[in-house]
C-alpha cells in the first residue's frame, strides 16, 4: 500500500516538475532557435514553434496539468495518512499538506522553473515530447479553457495580439542583448536596434510637421528668391506650391544654387505617405523612392504635413 502511495506521490511531484518548469521554459526559450530547428527538420521544433502561435492553448495545458499534479500528490497524502493511522487519520490528514507542502515548493515548483531558466531551450526539448502527449490527453479540458480565454478576451481592453506584439519585441530586445554579450553586436547596433523598438509605434502624422509651420516657395518664384527663402529659415530642401497651392514637389538648394538656370528647377516630387504609416514604414519608403522631403496624406489623399528625412533619422541615432 505505502509503495503505491509513494509512487503516486512521486508521478504528482514529477508533473508539477514538469509543468512549471516548461511554463518557464517556453517563455525564456530563444524562439529563433526553434524556428531555425524546424526548419532544419525537427519535428519537436515544429512542435514547439506551431505552440508559441498559441500561446492560449499551452497556458491552458499547462493550467490543466499542475490541478492534475496537484490533485495526484493530495491523493497521495490522504491515502498515505489512512495507511498508517487508519480511520483516525483527520488530524494526520491536516497535518500532511504542511509537512509536504514545503517539498512540493521546493522540487516541484522553485528547483524546476531555475533549472528551465538557466538551460531553457535544452530542457524545453527534452521535455516537450512528454508534453505533447500531456496536449493530447489533456485536450478537451484544454480546449475549455482556451475557449473561456477567448471569450474573456472580448471584454479586455488590450487585444490578444498586442500583447503578443509585446512578448515578440522583448524577444528581439533579449537577442539583440545575447549578440552583443556573444561579440556578434557592437554597442552602436544595439542602440540602434532599441531607438527602431523604441518609435516603431509612433505614425506618421504624429511625426509631420504640420503645413501651417512649413516655409514654402511658389511655382513662379524666381531663383534667388527661393534661395533667400532657404537662407532665412536655413533650410535644405525647399516644398514648392503647384498652380493649385498644393504641395506636390520640392526643390534642393544645392541643386538650385549649382544650376546655371534661372528657373526654378530641377524639381522633385513629393511622395505621398499614408497617416497610419509607423517610423520605421516612413523611412524606409522615403529611403526607397531616394527622396528627402515627402507629405504625409489622410485616407482621402489630403496633406496633413511634411516629413524630412533627416527628422526622421535623428532620433534613430540620438534618442528621442
Amino acid at each position: 500500500m505505502m509503495t503505491s502511495v509513494l509512487a503516486l506521490a512521486a508521478v504528482g511531484l514529477f508533473l508539477s516538475a514538469l509543468f512549471s518548469g516548461l511554463e518557464t521554459g517556453f517563455y525564456r526559450a530563444t524562439r529563433v532557435r526553434l524556428v531555425l530547428d524546424a526548419l532544419g527538420g525537427d519535428l519537436v521544433a515544429r512542435s514547439l514553434v506551431w505552440l508559441t502561435n498559441l500561446p492560449a492553448l499551452f497556458v491552458a495545458t499547462i493550467l490543466v496539468g499542475n490541478n492534475l499534479a496537484n490533485y495526484l500528490v493530495s491523493l497521495a497524502m490522504v491515502l498515505g495518512a489512512h495507511a498508517v493511522w487508519g480511520s483516525d487519520a483527520r488530524v494526520a490528514e491536516l497535518i500532511a499538506p504542511l509537512v509536504f507542502a514545503p517539498v512540493l515548493f521546493v522540487y516541484g515548483e522553485l528547483l524546476p522553473k531555475n533549472l528551465f531558466l538557466q538551460a531553457p531551450n535544452r530542457l524545453l526539448r527534452l521535455g516537450a515530447p512528454l508534453f505533447l502527449v500531456f496536449l493530447v490527453a489533456l485536450l478537451p479540458a484544454s480546449l475549455l479553457l482556451w475557449g473561456l480565454n477567448r471569450l474573456l478576451s472580448r471584454f479586455v481592453s488590450e487585444p490578444p495580439e498586442q500583447v503578443r506584439l509585446t512578448l515578440a519585441r522583448r524577444e528581439l530586445q533579449k537577442l539583440l542583448a545575447e549578440g552583443r554579450e556573444a561579440g556578434i553586436l557592437h554597442p552602436a547596433q544595439q542602440s540602434l536596434a532599441r531607438s527602431i523598438f523604441a518609435l516603431s509605434g509612433r505614425r506618421a502624422d504624429q511625426l509631420a510637421r504640420a503645413l501651417r509651420d512649413v516655409p514654402r516657395a511658389r511655382h513662379d518664384m524666381a531663383k534667388e528668391d527661393v534661395l533667400r527663402l532657404a537662407h532665412r529659415y536655413r533650410i535644405a530642401d525647399v516644398p514648392v506650391e503647384d498652380e493649385q497651392g498644393e504641395l506636390t514637389s520640392y526643390v534642393r538648394v544645392i541643386e538650385l544654387a549649382l544650376n546655371n538656370s534661372s528657373s526654378l528647377g530641377p524639381l522633385r516630387p513629393l511622395i505621398a505617405i499614408p497617416q497610419t504609416a509607423d517610423h520605421v514604414d516612413a523611412i524606409v519608403r522615403m529611403e526607397n523612392a531616394g527622396q528627402d522631403l515627402a507629405r504625409v496624406v489622410d485616407a482621402r489623399g489630403h496633406a496633413l504635413g511634411i516629413l524630412t528625412a533627416k527628422s526622421l533619422r535623428e532620433p534613430l541615432f540620438h534618442g528621442r
